[in-house]
């Protein structure tokens, strides 16, 4: 070791001490699309992690909706602090099953890039408009999915559209951090799974702070098996975690753990997501968001020149990434602009 400096050498000597054989190893990456020369003092996760952090999808999470719409007060939860806590989440397990950290804290910040503003009711709002467009633009998108829309950022949007460059590994993570394939490296599964764990307990919190909920109106049968404090629950998840995959080859949970935290995912779908309360802005929202959409595919030349399409065919694509892009503010101060006369601006 170098007195005085910690070089990448140095750190990829410690990942190899300190990390269990089915670690992802920096030094054995599968490498980036663009060769680019290896940092002196960062490995190559660890560089990723930091081009995630300073990009400007990174920033715009801060004002985005997690769940509830313009909720008012400080405490509840926006996509960029859902972010961190899944990060926080996943470092714990990895740490605890010697796995890679700096990994995992990367896909886990890079995993909701993607998310459009409104949380997942824009997201619903663009899926629903390009099936529409199936039968003009047969190359457009057929649907709108936030983890593939994340992989489109770190691939093509993000630094003047060259992308960001990122290793495979996470990459694949960012990817397949929800929907029906698994993530290939043991990171990628831990981010999978942090992200439920810090959804179902974070939004039970929220809906608590919004007096949609009480601790007392959980299912007692999964409170029982998870705890009666959001931390209680989220200690053991991450326990139960930890304990089911140290002997396995994939990154799991015991059924019992499991089933409890889908059956508290279940119930508040039911109570929080679905509920008159939670989606009385929704409808609202859901139209700024088409209204922006039809008003770009009908006026292209509206669009900033980044977002330009090169062909026609790339109209609808283009404009799911502008929109996408969005944040919940921006995206209504657009609509005022182009929709609300300016006299009843106030």
């Amino acid at each position: 070791m170098t007195p005085g400096i910690t070089t990448r050498k140095d750190l990829e000597a410690e990942e190899k001490r300190r990390l269990s054989s089915r670690a992802a190893f920096a030094d054995s990456t599968k490498g980036r699309e663009r060769p680019i020369a290896l940092d002196p003092y960062r490995t190559e996760f660890q560089r990723d992690r930091d081009r995630i952090l300073h990009c400007k999808a990174f920033r715009r999470l801060s004002h985005k909706t997690q769940v509830f719409l313009a909720p008012e007060g400080d405490h509840y939860r926006t996509r960029l602090t859902h972010t961190l806590e899944v990060a926080q989440i996943a470092r714990s397990i990895a740490r605890a099953l010697r796995l890679n950290e700096d990994l995992t804290e990367a896909i886990a910040l890079g995993h909701d890039l993607g998310h459009t503003p409104f949380g997942h009711i824009g997201e619903d709002a663009i899926g629903a408009i390009l099936i529409e467009l199936a039968a003009e633009y047969p190359d457009a998108p057929r649907r709108f999915r936030h983890n593939l829309q994340s992989l489109r950022i770190v691939e093509q949007l993000e630094y003047e559209g060259k992308g960001l460059n990122l290793t495979w590994e996470v990459r694949d993570g960012i990817e397949h951090h929800t929907g029906g394939q698994t993530a290939t490296t043991l990171e990628g599964q831990i981010v999978a799974i942090a992200d439920r764990i810090a959804y179902v307990n974070h939004d039970i919190d929220d809906a608590m702070r919004g007096e949609l909920l009480k601790e007392t109106d959980l299912p007692k049968g999964l409170t029982d098996i998870l705890g009666h404090s959001h931390g209680a629950r989220i200690t053991t998840m991450v326990q139960d975690m930890v304990e089911s995959s140290v002997d396995s080859e994939k990154i799991r949970m015991s059924p019992q753990v499991w089933d409890a935290m889908m059956g508290l995912r279940s119930f508040l779908f039911e109570n929080v997501y679905l509920s008159d309360r939670a989606k009385a802005e929704e409808p609202k929202a859901f139209g700024v968001v088409q209204a922006l959409f039809r008003h770009y595919l009908d006026r292209p030349q509206d669009l900033p020149a980044e977002f330009q399409p090169h062909s026609s065919g790339e109209l609808p694509q283009s404009v799911t990434d502008y929109i996408a892009g969005m944040t919940d503010r921006f995206a209504i101060r657009s609509y005022e602009r182009l929709f609300v006369p300016r006299n009843w601006m106030f």
